[in-house]
């Protein structure tokens, strides 16, 4: 019998990549589980709309649960949730698309262990991997765009950037990790080889914050 897994799912790339390889060893993905803060209702991982993460549970054919945490309290949050989910999902592991960052990776193990379930991390790398990682996902086949730079990192005019060989370039010539690990970047996928539909969006304006600027990216139509 396949292992049911719940994927921590951003809607990025990192957590689609993780889908991918998920996928290709033959793991049942039950749910994709997505955070977001009470107080704003954007998620927690990019500060996106909650109606773009639904959209792509919808076109994967994957159900997704929101988690509405706590700045304060997220930890506690989650595991709540997490127990719940395990029960509702019969879930055997909870997997994660981090990439190499150790405290990371040791949150999430000490989440899993608590709800007495095992915790994946399909991607695990060293630091010096992630530029081939970012050439593996684009040759994957999926489609995404930077929503989110962090400041002193890359200019906000790669905001709506494809993800795509020309962007594998230029990336390089950054002092960043190229897969953005450390939040150096952001991104929305909308398309791909597990997609059914692709997701049609529209973007806005470019909101400065504290240590980042953002895209507002809309919804178009739900589902093409």
């Amino acid at each position: 019998m396949r292992k049911r897994i719940a994927l921590s799912w951003s809607g990025g790339k990192d957590s689609c990549q993780a889908l991918d390889e998920l996928v290709k060893q033959g793991y049942e993905i039950a749910c994709l589980v997505t955070t977001a803060p009470k107080e704003t209702g954007l998620t927690f991982a990019h500060g996106e709309r909650i109606e773009l993460i639904e959209a792509q549970a919808r076109s994967l054919r994957i159900p997704v649960n929101i988690i509405h945490c706590s700045f304060d309290s997220y930890t506690d949050d989650f595991h709540r949730e997490i127990l719940k989910l395990k029960e509702i999902y019969q879930l055997d592991a909870i997997a994660f698309g981090d990439l190499y960052l150790n405290g990371h990776r040791e949150w999430g193990e000490k989440l899993a262990e608590g709800a007495e379930i095992e915790a994946l991390y399909p991607l695990w790398m060293k630091q010096e991997d992630a530029v081939g990682a970012l050439s593996t996902f684009i040759d994957t086949g999926y489609q995404a765009i930077v929503i989110r730079t962090m400041h002193n990192q890359l200019p906000d005019n790669w905001l709506g950037k494809r993800v795509d060989k020309e962007f594998w370039k230029e990336i390089q010539k950054y002092d960043v990790c190229p897969m953005g690990e450390s939040g150096e970047y952001h991104t929305f996928v909308f398309d791909g080889p597990l997609f059914h539909e692709k997701i049609n969006v529209r973007t806005g304006s470019k909101i400065v914050q504290d240590y980042s600027t953002k895209l507002e990216v809309f919804l178009n139509e739900s589902i093409s």
